[in-house]
């Protein structure tokens, strides 16, 4: 009876270990490999889009709008909540419009739109095309976050395909996707963002320069050495763009703290997760940081939304943007939203071109 037994439990285990060694064999065989440039995908186009002159003022709006899952009344297992997806179909859907009425109130009306996390066919979103709603008169999508089934934790994840939106009023002549590097090895990597800068080239009227508008989601969850490599393609990147004369204008949700951003918010709960931190150095000589820390951009999802939770709610700032020498800060507000349908709030800038 014993060996009869051990004979099933023995089947049974070598049948779990066939199934895992072939489920990583597809996620293998399916993994999503960009190329390191390669052109991003054109949602919507418009041949009456006037494009921005030399001199000009451009307001730009960045939001990482956290997939539609992330408002007040949700947390996430990896910020030290519980839940994986903290959201039901209603509540994306209406996370989702309230992200689109607040993009389009008057008062935040913006030339440029930067969105990161926005899913296109992700079980955390009930497969919401979240870009069909948010997208403009020109618009185009980076692809960042693509893989068939995630197993973890319990339950799943399961699939998810997302990535970074940037809808413009401009006219858009090309648009590229730059490959970031990925801190990951194989087979974690397989579960993981491809980040990625979303570039795109605006035409400058009566000039043979460029507006270049990068979109950005630097990495998260890593030990910090994904982060310094990313940030540092990232410097390198603006520096040529600058060097052709063009004017530079990068924004969105860096996971490192701008200068100065602690002392307002000190970071009480480093044990369940911890920006990086930025500075000077880290960005080309001459360009400049745009950002405000009179309102937090991001907060902690280790519970749903309770601001008057002062010893377990955790605030930071990480989403704004840098600026080339060129391209003079005129104003930059966090919006307050109150993280309403959001983890994050919007940050707003203006800037004038020379």
């Amino acid at each position: 009876m014993l060996k009869k037994i051990l004979k099933i439990i023995g089947i049974v285990l070598a049948a779990v270990a066939a199934f895992a060694v072939l489920f990583i064999l597809f996620l293998t065989v399916t993994e999503y490999r960009p190329a390191d440039v390669e052109d991003a995908v054109m949602l919507a186009s418009s041949d009456e889009s006037q494009a921005p002159s030399e001199g000009s003022t451009v307001s730009v709006l960045s939001w990482n709008i956290g997939y539609c899952g992330l408002g007040a009344g949700s947390d996430f297992f990896m910020d030290g909540g519980k839940n994986v997806a903290s959201a039901d179909r209603e509540t994306v859907q209406k996370y989702l419009d309230g992200i689109a009425a607040a993009v389009s109130n008057p008062a935040n009306q913006s030339d440029i739109r930067m969105f990161q996390e926005v899913d296109t066919d992700s079980t955390r979103s009930y497969h919401i095309n979240e870009t069909k709603t948010l997208a403009g008169a020109n618009a185009s999508f980076a692809t960042n976050f693509s893989c068939a089934f995630i197993p973890y934790p319990i339950p799943p994840i399961g699939t998810v395909h997302g990535g970074l939106l940037n809808t413009t009023d401009f006219p858009i002549e090309t648009s590229q996707r730059i490959a970031l590097p990925c801190p990951f090895s194989w087979p974690v990597r397989l579960g993981n963002l491809k980040r990625c800068l979303l570039v795109n080239y605006i035409p400058l009227e009566n000039s043979d320069k460029y507006l270049v508008s990068v979109d950005l989601h630097l990495e998260a969850y890593d030990d910090g050495s994904g982060k310094a490599a990313q940030t540092a393609k990232l410097k390198e990147f603006l520096s040529s763009e600058y060097a052709k004369g063009n004017y530079v204008i990068a924004g969105g949700d860096f996971n490192q703290e701008f200068p100065g951003a602690l002392d307002v918010y000190p970071n009480t709960h480093a044990d369940l997760w911890s920006p990086g931190t930025l500075d000077e150095s880290l960005i080309p000589d001459g360009f400049s940081f745009a950002y405000d820390t009179s309102t937090p951009s991001c907060r902690l999802n280790n519970q749903p939304y309770d601001p008057s939770d002062t010893a377990d709610t955790q605030y930071y700032v990480i989403d704004g943007f840098i600026l080339s020498p060129n391209v003079t800060l005129e104003t930059v507000k966090t919006i307050d939203e109150g993280f309403a349908d959001s983890d994050h709030n919007p940050v707003r800038l203006t800037a004038k071109l020379g």
